[in-house]
Formats: C-alpha cells, sequence, structure tokens
C-alpha cells in the first residue's frame, strides 16, 4: 500500500521548490530542507525496490525517470541548436545527464535545475552497490559521506560537482535506506539536537551570498537537513487519500523538470515590458502566472509520466484515463522528488 505521509512529504517538497525558485526567500531552505527531504524519500523508495527487483530496479527507476526529462530535452536541445549551440558529442549527455551537458542563451538558466537529475542518477546507478555495504556497516556508511564533506569543507577542496553533491545528498540517500529497513522509528533527541545545533552555529558562523540559504552553505545544509530527516521520518501517521497528493505525487517530476524554465521566461517577459518583479506585488502575480502555465505544461505533457510508470495515462491522475495502455505492474511509490 501507498504510504501516504511520505506522499505529503514529497508534495510538500516539491511545492517548497517551485515557491522557493520563484521568491529566493533564504528562510524557506531552512524551515524545510526540500532537496535533502526529496534525496531521502528516494533512497527509501530505491532499496524497497532492490529489495523487490534486484539489480533490475534501476531499470525501472531510470525507465520511470528519463521519459519526461526527454519531452523537456525534445524542446530545449532544438532551440538551442537553432540559437548557435554547436553540435558535438557532449549534447548527447541530454539523453543521460550523468555529467552537466552544455546548455545556452535561455536554457542555461532554465535547466539550471537539471543538476538534480544528475545527482540522481547517480545515486541510482550506485545504490545495489551501496544496500549491500549500508547493511554490512550501516553507521560508518552513513557516516561516510558527511565526513566527505567536512574534508572538501576544512581542506577548501573545489571537487567536480557531482563529487560535491554525492557527498552533500548521500547522507540524505541512505537514511532514506535506514527509512526503508525501519532504523528511523526510534527518535534520539540528543543526536537530533546535536545536529540541529551543528548545523545551525556552522551556518550562522559561515553565512553564504545570500546570508542563511543552506543552499550557499553544504556543510550547514547537511547536518540541519540531517536532524530534519531523523524527526521527519521516524513517524509514519495513518492518512487518507487525497486526490491533491495524488496530483502533485504522479506529476512531480514534470513539476519540477518544467517550473525553472517557466520562471525564467515569466520574469524575461516581465523586465522586457516593465512589469514589477521584486516586491510582494511582483512575486504575486508572478507566482500566479507561473502556477496557471505550469498547469497547463502538466495537462499538455504530464501523461508521460503515467506511462513510464505502466500506468494509464490521464489528463489528471485518478480521474478518467485519456486512452488505454496494456497494464505494467506499477511500483509501490513513485521515483520523483
Amino acid at each position: 500500500m501507498r504510504n501516504r505521509y511520505l506522499d505529503l512529504l514529497r508534495a510538500v517538497a516539491t511545492l517548497r521548490v517551485v515557491v522557493y525558485h520563484s521568491t529566493g526567500w533564504a528562510a524557506l531552505t531552512v524551515i524545510f530542507p526540500a532537496m535533502s527531504v526529496m534525496f531521502a524519500l528516494a533512497g527509501s523508495m530505491m532499496a524497497a525496490s532492490l529489495d523487490r527487483y534486484g539489480p533490475w530496479a534501476v531499470e525501472r527507476r531510470l525507465h520511470r525517470l528519463l521519459p519526461a526529462v526527454w519531452v523537456l530535452v525534445g524542446v530545449a536541445v532544438p532551440s538551442m541548436l537553432i540559437s548557435g549551440l554547436v553540435w558535438n558529442w557532449t549534447i548527447l549527455l541530454w539523453a543521460f545527464p550523468i555529467q552537466d551537458p552544455p546548455a545556452t542563451g535561455f536554457w542555461m538558466e532554465g535547466l539550471a535545475a537539471m543538476w538534480y537529475l544528475r545527482d540522481f542518477l547517480w545515486f541510482v546507478l550506485l545504490s545495489p552497490l551501496a544496500l549491500p555495504v549500508f547493511r554490512r556497516f550501516p553507521l560508518p556508511t552513513i557516516l561516510f559521506p558527511y565526513a566527505g564533506l567536512a574534508v572538501i569543507t576544512f581542506a577548501g577542496i573545489a571537487p567536480p560537482a557531482v563529487v560535491r553533491d554525492l557527498a552533500l545528498y548521500g547522507g540524505a540517500w541512505l537514511l532514506g535506506f535506514a527509512h526503508n529497513d525501519g532504523m528511523l522509528t526510534r527518535r534520539r533527541w540528543w543526536l537530533i539536537g546535536a545536529l540541529a545545533v551543528a548545523g545551525a552555529a556552522w551556518s550562522l558562523t559561515h553565512p553564504g551570498p545570500r546570508g542563511l540559504d543552506l543552499n550557499d552553505i553544504p556543510l550547514g545544509n547537511a547536518l540541519w537537513s540531517a536532524a530534519f530527516i531523523l524527526i521527519f521520518l521516524s513517524i509514519s501517521p495513518v492518512m487518507r487519500a487525497r486526490r491533491v497528493l495524488t496530483v502533485l505525487n504522479a506529476r512531480a517530476l514534470t513539476i519540477y523538470l518544467w517550473h525553472v524554465p517557466l520562471i525564467v521566461a515569466v520574469v524575461k517577459f516581465a523586465e522586457a515590458v516593465g512589469l514589477p518583479v521584486a516586491g510582494w506585488t511582483g512575486i504575486s502575480w508572478r507566482l500566479a502566472v507561473v502556477a496557471v502555465l505550469l498547469a497547463i505544461v502538466v495537462l499538455a505533457v504530464g501523461w508521460v509520466e503515467d506511462v513510464s510508470a505502466g500506468r494509464r495515462p490521464s489528463l489528471v491522475p485518478g480521474g478518467r484515463p485519456v486512452v488505454a495502455v496494456s497494464p505494467v505492474a506499477p511500483e509501490l511509490v513513485s521515483s520523483a522528488r
């Protein structure tokens, strides 16, 4: 059965990401560290998939992730080529972005959030190796990415982006493993408090260019997020099914992929015609317009997530299907962030 509480966390994380990118409010990264939560949820789901399907879980997860990515890439790459992007083999990385593919013009900003997909792919590919190690040595395995991040931070090392992010979010992914194995049910408040205090202390004494935006403070982000995850994944309240949760979870990947291009387009339009962008007025109308445009895009291409998950495609999940397809046994939970 679906865990509606995890659906709620995923839905809140998705909406928080959209609001943060629309407003830039740094406080949101502290109130709800959405990216770490999304990696933790994905780690829990990946562990469950590996238990059920073995190594084939990797193929299933990629099958659910990549088609929605290709829809966006099918729009972005041709437009970049038309506007002057030089064709070479690196463009093929857009089909399987384990490394940052080339971008130009509008899409340099519009595809800025694709780093999540890059990191997600690496975590999925590494999980069949990481899960057995975690189960044999759980505590050392969880501590490893945090130790690596501490070394990077204190030594002032500038590793490749993938390595940095694996250290930053690897702890959250592994805590997802722990959640799947039932290891987070007991709350150790001394540990949660220590992580929260350490994360807050580091962030307050090492603010980034945008102040206390945790996205600019990796070590503070990882520690604060770990405390958050240990609290919210230690509970599992019984919740009733809600249509809004069904929609947000079934379309989470589409929402994530398309919200940044829409935000960038709306801002550029506003600047071109002289509409307010900053302040409550600018933020309010931009959020409203982005929400409408995002709903249109979700209606137009969101059904791709249904097809890749083996569900009957629907304009609005939970409603009447658009067409019938041969059912494929879906996984218990969505692969989206």
